[in-house]
């Protein structure tokens, strides 16, 4: 496979698995989580946990336990102590602070609602939705930070950060996407818009948080669902903006059910756990997913 020959000098390749602990872990998280093992022994090199907590509201210690319980009986061990976002507000923050200070960021008062109305009847050949969910129509882009109270939530300026440094581009492994790639500014703020950095009532977002911790952990290939592609280029422009190194990027094929859906955390038809209880063995599972063991 192209980008993962480890060089002379090298660490090795250093790729993670960043699940959040909303749920059971399901088959298309063990697919994930073992494609990106996989692809570390064979490079000779280290396989790294992130536990994406960020989102408090949502997350239980009783779901972290079981995926460190799930991914140890698939045979998966990781380097200690595990990182955790809730732990990492702090350097979020200080992320955070570094784009506002490059004059990027504004607050932005709109609740779902105001930005569906906002955005009203669609227009032909016109995106709607970007990798950030609903294209925002600029409602609140005009405040400046000295407004921001704890009640916004804070977002890029896509038409200011896509002028601010030159765009990188970024090398793609996976199977759909392989090459390289290279951001577009017209597309990114047409397609992607002023993207939320940090969310109401928590210490950041997931394309702010993602960036940092990769950089953070010196994560080198980073191994993911092919669902994240597009919000690739987010992570990209948000990497050269605060001066980190950009990983090579491997997104891989989805796990679905026989209907074609991609599972979810709420499918726990097809949790891991289900399956061990069941008496499946880890080969078992490698196989369901289209693994060799």
């Amino acid at each position: 496979m192209a980008g993962l020959a480890r060089r002379g000098g090298d660490p090795g390749l250093i790729t993670r698995f960043a699940p959040s602990p909303t749920g059971p872990l399901h088959l298309g998280h063990a697919y994930s989580a073992l494609l990106a093992w996989d692809m570390a022994r064979a490079a000779g090199g280290q396989f790294l946990l992130r536990i994406e907590d960020i989102d408090q509201s949502r997350s239980r210690f009783e779901w972290e336990a079981q995926i460190y319980d799930d991914l140890h009986w698939l045979g998966l061990s990781w380097p200690l102590p595990v990182m955790r976002q809730s732990d990492r507000l702090p350097r979020y923050a200080l992320a955070l602070r570094r784009l506002s200070d490059m004059g990027l960021t504004y607050p932005c008062r709109c609740r779902r609602a105001d930005i569906e109305a906002a955005a009203g009847a669609p227009q032909e050949g016109v995106p709607q939705y970007g990798p950030d969910g609903r294209i925002y129509p600029g409602t609140c882009r005009a405040r400046p930070m000295a407004e921001a109270g704890p009640e916004d939530a804070i977002r890029l300026n896509m038409e200011k950060a896509t002028a601010y440094r030159p765009l990188r581009g970024f090398t793609e492994t996976g199977p759909t996407h392989g090459g390289q790639h290279l951001l577009d500014r017209p597309s990114l703020i047409e397609t992607v818009g002023d993207i939320v950095l940090l969310r109401r009532g928590m210490g950041g977002s997931y394309h702010l948080s993602v960036v940092v911790d990769d950089a953070d952990q010196g994560i080198i290939h980073v191994t993911r669902g092919e669902d994240l592609f597009e919000a690739t280029q987010i992570h990209v422009l948000l990497q050269g903006l605060l001066g980190l190194p950009t990983p090579i990027y491997h997104h891989h094929r989805l796990i679905r059910d026989a209907t074609g859906k991609r599972l979810a955390k709420r499918d726990d038809a097809r949790a891991i756990a289900r399956y061990r209880d069941e008496g499946a063995t880890p080969a078992d599972i490698r196989a369901m997913v289209g693994l060799a063991g």
